[in-house]
C-alpha cells in the first residue's frame, strides 16, 4: 500500500492546527519588512499593517528556496523510508517556490512534484480536499493523485475583495489615479483567479458588507458550483462582524453551502491583499 505525505507552503493557509489534522507539512515562505526576513505565519499579519501605518513601508514577500524544501525532503525521508513526498505547489506563475522545490528534489526520486495553480485559501482546499481523498483512496498511485490534483485545479474558484486601497496603492498595485478614482466612488475590485494569476475583474461599489454579499451571491449563480466546502478568508483582526459574517453564510448555505470554515490568512497573502480584505473559494461543479 502506498505511503503519501503532503507538502504544501505557508501560502497555502494553512496553519498548524489544520497541518496537524491532515497530516500535511508546511514549509514557510517569507516577508521581508523592517529591515529583517521573517518566516511567514510566525507572527501575526498586524505586525505588517502596524509597520505600514507607522512608517508607510510595504511589505515585500518571497517563496521558498531550495535551502527551504531540501532538509525538510531528507526529513521526511529519513523519517518514513517508504513513503513517497507529494509536494502541491503554491501556484508556480506566481512565485519561485515550485522551481525550488524542483531544484531540491533532484537525485530524490521519492518526491513527486505538483502544481495546483491556486494560492491562499484555494490552494488550502485542494490540498485538504488531496488528503482527505488519499484516506478513501489509500491504494491511489502518483499518478492517480496528479489526475485528482488536475481536475480540483481546473474546478476551483477564488475571488476577494481588497479592504483597504491605500495599502495596495503603497505597494505599487495600483496607481494614484485610479486610487483616487475608486476612493470618490468607494468602488472595490474584486480580484480572481484565472489559470494560476491573480486579475481584476468586476467592480463593485457601496459598503464592504454589500460588496461582500454581492460577490458570494454572483460566486454562487454564475456557474454551477459544488458548495460542499466553502472557504471564507479574512486577513486581519478577528473574524469579520458577527452581521457580516452571517449575511455571507447565509447566502452560500440559501445556494446549498454545507461546510463552512473561516480562515485568517497568513502574512504573505496578507502583504498582496491588505487589510480587512475578504475572500471565498469553492469548486465549480463537475461536468
Amino acid at each position: 500500500m502506498p505511503k503519501y505525505v503532503l507538502v504544501a507552503e505557508t501560502g497555502s493557509d494553512i496553519h498548524a492546527d489544520t497541518a496537524r489534522e491532515y497530516g500535511i507539512v508546511v514549509v514557510p515562505m517569507h516577508v521581508n519588512f523592517g529591515g529583517r526576513s521573517r518566516d511567514d505565519d510566525s507572527f501575526p499579519p498586524e505586525e505588517l499593517y502596524e509597520n505600514f501605518e507607522e512608517t508607510g513601508e510595504c511589505p515585500r514577500t518571497a517563496g521558498c528556496s531550495p535551502a527551504d524544501f531540501a532538509p525538510v525532503f531528507d526529513r521526511i525521508h529519513a523519517d518514513e523510508p517508504d513513503a513517497q513526498i507529494v509536494y502541491l505547489a503554491y501556484s508556480a506563475v506566481t512565485t519561485v517556490s515550485m522551481e525550488s522545490a524542483r531544484i531540491a528534489a533532484e537525485g530524490r526520486d521519492y518526491v513527486t512534484l505538483i502544481d495546483t495553480k491556486a494560492v491562499s485559501s484555494a490552494q488550502r482546499l485542494i490540498v485538504t480536499n488531496v488528503a482527505r481523498w488519499l484516506r478513501e483512496n489509500p491504494d491511489a498511485t502518483p499518478y492517480d493523485i496528479r489526475e485528482f490534483v488536475a481536475d480540483q485545479s481546473r474546478r476551483i474558484r477564488f475571488a476577494f475583495l481588497p479592504g483597504e486601497l491605500k495599502f495596495l496603492r503603497a505597494g505599487g498595485r495600483l496607481t494614484n489615479a485610479a486610487f483616487l478614482g475608486a476612493t470618490l466612488l468607494r468602488i472595490k475590485p474584486t480580484i480572481e483567479m484565472v489559470d494560476g494569476r491573480l486579475v481584476a475583474t468586476k467592480k463593485r461599489t457601496g459598503s464592504i458588507r454589500k460588496c461582500m454579499t454581492e460577490l458570494c451571491e454572483h460566486f454562487c449563480t454564475r456557474e454551477p458550483m459544488d458548495l460542499s466546502r466553502v472557504c471564507f478568508t479574512y486577513t486581519s483582526g478577528d473574524e469579520p462582524d458577527e452581521r457580516v459574517r452571517k449575511a455571507c453564510e447565509k447566502v452560500v448555505r440559501h445556494h446549498g453551502a454545507q461546510e463552512i470554515e473561516w480562515v485568517k490568512s497568513g502574512c504573505v497573502i496578507a502583504s498582496h491583499s491588505g487589510p480587512n480584505s475578504f475572500a471565498i473559494t469553492a469548486l465549480a461543479a463537475k461536468d
